[in-house]
Order: structure tokens, then C-alpha cells, then sequence
């Protein structure tokens, strides 16, 4: 299985789809603009018709589900095609159900002892949410000596200005962000500037030397030098 934060540098477009008739349009500017990896909101009634759109209709978009509530969101998400999946928080129920479903996925968190709780269980990979409103990255980047083994996408108020710092974090592997799918260009179906933000967004690839540099590569994940390729997507490698 691989790991979602392998799959995603340098950023997630987090998207909150209205219509699913936009759903195809949006993902294929995305992946013209060289960010394939896409995170659909389980935020509107459209969202589960818009995912499975995609799956089925864009092949080059890795499509997953954000706002991983429940257990049958995990199982309909899923099943729209889904392949990775995300929480803004977790309760045992749920980290279950996404651990159970075959899935890669990051249970989000906020607080250190939401970490180490998610370690103590085998999780390794989370989402850090709300990000700016948690602490930013004088926080998260105040994890990674004690909490070494824990990498984290953050997600919840980052825009492309703030967007570098968060990726040059040694326990950062990507980032998530709406400034590049944003709502109103989605309403007026204006793809030509989706894909502009998205090359913009892409580039911060080598900007930072691919989503936190040579430091990420030889992060201690489970005694592994490759870091998160060699393990299950949330969870250390046996």
C-alpha cells in the first residue's frame, strides 16, 4: 500500500464540489497544472458523485475522500472509488474503519497528545488540522525532535504565500490547500486559471527541494532510509 504523503508532494488541492458536473473539468485542470493528487470533501451532497466522476473518468488524478466522519463514510467513499481517505479528527471508531477499508489515509490531529495516541496505535502519518488555527508552524515544527517519527500533511488556512515554510518542516511531506481550486473559479468554470494556480502550486516542488528536501528522504520511519514508500499508508512498517 503506499503512503498518501509519498503519493502528494508538494500539495493536496482540498476541493468542495457544488455540482458534480464540475467534478471532471476540475480534476483534469488540476492534473494539467501538475497536481494529481486530489482530495474531494465529503462536505455537499454532490461529493460522492463527483468522486467516483473522477475515478472513473480522469485516469491520471489520484482521487481520495477528505472529511472522513464515520464508518460508512469510509465504506461510501470507498466504493465511489476513493484512494486514500482523510479525517479532520479521529475517535477509535473511526481510525478502525479507515485502518479496515484497505485504503491509505491520515487521521487528523491537533495536539501532542493526539499524536502520540495515534503512535501508541501504530499511526505515523496525520493530518495536521487546523493548521494555522492549531499553531502553525512554530508548532509543528516543535514536534519533530521529540515526535521524530511522526509526519503530518498540514491542512486548515494555508495559502500559497504561507505554503513554503510548512514544506520546509523535516516532518512535513505535503501540504493541503483550497487556493488553487477556489470556489468562485469552480462557479464561473474558469479551469484556464484552476490550472495557472495549480502550476504555481506544483512548483513548489523544487522550490523546496520536493516537499521538505533530502532531509525528508532520510527521516527514520521504522528503520527505513525511503522513509514512507516502504510502509503502509498511516502506519509504520512491520
Amino acid at each position: 500500500m503506499v503512503s498518501v504523503l509519498a503519493l502528494a508532494p508538494p500539495v493536496i488541492p482540498v476541493v468542495v464540489i457544488d455540482n458534480a458536473a464540475d467534478a471532471v473539468p476540475l480534476a483534469r485542470a488540476l492534473v494539467a497544472g501538475g497536481l494529481h493528487v486530489i482530495e474531494v470533501t465529503l462536505r455537499t451532497p454532490a461529493a460522492l458523485d463527483a468522486l467516483r466522476a473522477v475515478a472513473e473518468e480522469v485516469p491520471d488524478a489520484v482521487v481520495g475522500a477528505g472529511t472522513v466522519l464515520s464508518s460508512s463514510a469510509v465504506t461510501g467513499a470507498v466504493a465511489a472509488g476513493a484512494r486514500f481517505l482523510v479525517s479532520p479528527g479521529w475517535t477509535a471508531g473511526l481510525l478502525d474503519a479507515m485502518a479496515s477499508s484497505g485504503a491509505p489515509f491520515l487521521p487528523g490531529v491537533s495536539t501532542t497528545s493526539e499524536v502520540v495516541a495515534l503512535l501508541e496505535r501504530g499511526v505515523s502519518e496525520m493530518k495536521f488540522f487546523p493548521a494555522e488555527a492549531a499553531g502553525g508552524t512554530a508548532y509543528l515544527g516543535s514536534l519533530a525532535e521529540p515526535l521524530p517519527q511522526a509526519r503530518f500533511c498540514p491542512t486548515g488556512g494555508i495559502s500559497r504565500a504561507s505554503a513554503p515554510a510548512y514544506l520546509a518542516l523535516p516532518n512535513v511531506g505535503c501540504v493541503g490547500g483550497t487556493w488553487m481550486a477556489p470556489r468562485e473559479a469552480i462557479a464561473t468554470r474558469d479551469w484556464a486559471r484552476v490550472t495557472s494556480l495549480a502550476r504555481e502550486a506544483a512548483a513548489l516542488r523544487s522550490r523546496t527541494g520536493g516537499a521538505g528536501g533530502a532531509r525528508r528522504r532520510t527521516s527514520v520511519r521504522a528503520g527505513s532510509e525511503e522513509g514512507p514508500s516502504r510502509g503502509p499508508p498511516g502506519r509504520r512498517s512491520r
